[in-house]
């Protein structure tokens, strides 16, 4: 290719991904159901496109890198101090299970339907083992299951594309170098993938920890380090055994979120970005090497192979993974309804499928069109049905407001209890030690992880918040990250009445989202607290007593309204006053609150 081409087909391929997420975003849909068609239309229509023609032997390299990055992103968001009893168990069976029933199901479906000799399908039941964070994500923020039911799908997600990268390559080689490895070989073999993985990830995390933790490099520079390290180990290990990196990626992305000394030293915006982009770009150029002549005969043994996906192998794994468990009925059965293929699935079927054709290996042509149907239809089967499926196995997360109160203030905390009585699942962050301690003594959930994580962007959606309230004593602080939260995620932010007007503050903080009125601020609040005020939670039928002010209502529906906003109820059920009571008071502490917190 010349240069101008290599030009034209980087752009476009940029271009493409970027307009895909803006085009599904505007339609409220998956954005892989907007990629993959995109991807597989500029194909048909250019060859300017196709990344094996720009990259070369490059890209299969460069797409197992790729996918390191994308599972060290998603190893940041799971913690391994959330994964506890049986969510832990099922996480551990989905994966173990999953792997070794899916991969001979589909295997056996695959050989008749497509007409494939044993060795193809028996790669394309080991490729489709996968799933994927970057699938399950966008799902289950779009349909908003119960806490623990996301949290074992995230897990399975992110810890089975490991698994089955390497069980893919193992299974690769076998094929290539006609070797017929016994049970125990192969195990051994995987064991070994395992060691290497979980050896370069420790080497990793303890890498980071030395560059973040000890050195304290700012955010830039820190970014662009993690990325540094991941792709780093992630290509020595794939260089000793292939496809290690995945493991020792995630490896290090967990230990990243578990190990406290982190807490305060990753960033996370500019990741989230950077695999964004990374995702739609894999997307796009996967499915742009996916012609009509290849697709055309493998269209409808292709359903048939989905249809035993969908309703044979996923409903028995997630049946078997569940039994003995404490989850309902419900939750055990959008388990099973729950299984889309996403870019390992398709990452592992671009780099594997050539070669095996290649060696001769008769149908290995089949393999990548056949998973991009899977990867297809399953992505558009679950996403036009999971949420529906999900409202009909009562497993929907309440459409209440889940408010985020951040400062740890003897009043905040005693406005967290309010909230919590009038049925609010609240969440709440601080810094200190001392209010930390405070809000885990009244009882509340404390958000783990610095503020931003959890106020923002992916952290804010998987703790389902759908408000920020500042509420800190430093007014400064609160208009600060006022402004660094106005991002129109649909997340609205408020902050408390700063007691002076912030003509020269640290920054030029919106004025919306003012709390409670001039007379309320942070300090007011404190004081009338300190002097025995009360914040509890009334019927509004009997309206607002002399000497209380109105902080918040509670709608019917959940929704909660800030004072001084309107209250619009739609009369369906009783309205809640959240009121802050008259100085001394004389209130007494709650059960779990000190005298000291009060006083």
């Amino acid at each position: 290719m010349t240069s101008e081409q290599i030009l034209i087909g980087v752009g476009l391929l940029v271009t493409l991904a970027v307009g895909g997420q803006v085009l599904a975003t505007w339609l409220r849909i998956p954005a892989i159901i907007v990629l993959l068609p995109l991807g597989f239309a500029a194909g048909a229509i250019t060859d300017d496109i196709h990344p094996d023609r720009i990259l070369g032997p490059a890209f299969s390299p460069l797409v197992s890198l790729a996918v390191a990055v994308i599972l060290y992103d998603a190893g940041l968001g799971l913690d391994l101090r959330q994964l506890r009893g049986d969510t832990r168990r099922t996480v551990h069976r989905l994966v173990w299970v999953g792997a070794l029933l899916t991969a001979p199901i589909g295997a056996f479906a695959a050989a008749p339907l497509l007409g494939v000799s044993g060795a193809a399908a028996a790669m394309l039941g080991v490729i489709l083992v996968v799933s994927g964070p970057t699938v399950v994500g966008p799902l289950l923020n779009f349909v908003r299951p119960g806490e623990r039911l996301q949290r074992i799908l995230l897990w399975e997600g992110s810890l089975i594309d490991a698994v089955g990268g390497i069980a893919g390559a193992l299974v690769f080689h076998a094929l290539i170098s006609d070797q017929r490895h016994g049970l125990g070989t192969g195990s051994l073999q995987f064991l070994a993938s395992v060691g290497v993985g979980l050896l370069g990830g420790a080497v990793g995390a303890a890498l980071l920890w030395w560059l973040l933790v000890r050195m304290r490099l700012g955010e830039i520079l820190g970014t662009t380090t993690q990325l540094a390290a991941v792709i780093g180990v992630a290509a020595a290990c794939d260089a000793i055994r292939d496809d290690t990196g995945l493991i020792a990626a995630i490896v290090m992305g967990v230990a990243v979120a578990t190990l406290p000394a982190f807490e305060l030293a990753i960033r996370r915006p500019f990741f989230e970005a950077l695999v964004s982009l990374v995702v739609a770009v894999l997307f796009v150029s996967i499915s742009s090497t996916v012609t009509w002549a290849a697709l055309r005969p493998v269209l409808l043994p292709g359903l048939g192979l989905v249809a035993v996906l969908v309703l044979v192998a996923r409903p028995l794994v997630a049946w078997l993974s569940t039994l003995g468990t404490d989850l309902s009925h419900g939750e055990r059965a959008f388990l099973g309804w729950m299984a889309p293929r996403g870019i390992v699935a398709a990452s592992t079927a671009a780099t594997f499928s050539g070669e095996l054709a290649t060696a001769g290996v008769d149908g290995a042509v089949k393999i990548l069109p056949a998973t991009f149907l899977v990867i297809v239809a399953t992505v558009t089967l679950y996403g036009l049905t999971a949420a529906p499926v999900a409202r009909r196995l009562g497993v929907v997360r309440a459409a209440r407001s889940r408010p985020l109160l951040v400062g740890g203030e003897p009043w905040v905390v005693e406005l967290g209890r309010a909230l919590r009585s009038a049925g609010l699942d609240t969440l709440m962050w601080a810094g200190r030690t001392a209010q930390r301690e405070r809000i885990t003594a009244a009882g509340l959930e404390l958000a783990q992880g610095e503020l931003m994580e959890c106020a923002s962007g992916e952290g804010a959606e998987r703790e389902s918040v759908t408000a920020v309230y500042l509420l800190t004593a430093d007014d400064d602080f609160n208009a600060l990250l006022s402004a660094l939260l106005q991002d129109g995620e649909g997340r609205s932010v408020h902050r408390l009445t700063p007691a002076e007007p912030l003509e020269h503050g640290a920054v030029a903080a919106p004025g919306a989202g003012l709390l409670f009125g001039a007379g309320l601020t942070g300090e007011v609040l404190a004081d009338r607290f300190r002097e025995g005020a009360r914040i509890e939670a009334r019927p509004a039928t009997a309206g607002i007593p002399p000497g209380h002010d109105l902080l918040f209502t509670v709608e019917p529906d959940g929704r909660l309204v800030p004072a001084p906003g309107p209250s619009r109820s739609s009369g369906a059920g009783p309205v809640l006053h959240v009121l802050l009571g008259p100085a001394g008071a004389g209130a007494r502490p709650h059960r779990g609150q000190t005298p000291e917190a009060v006083g």
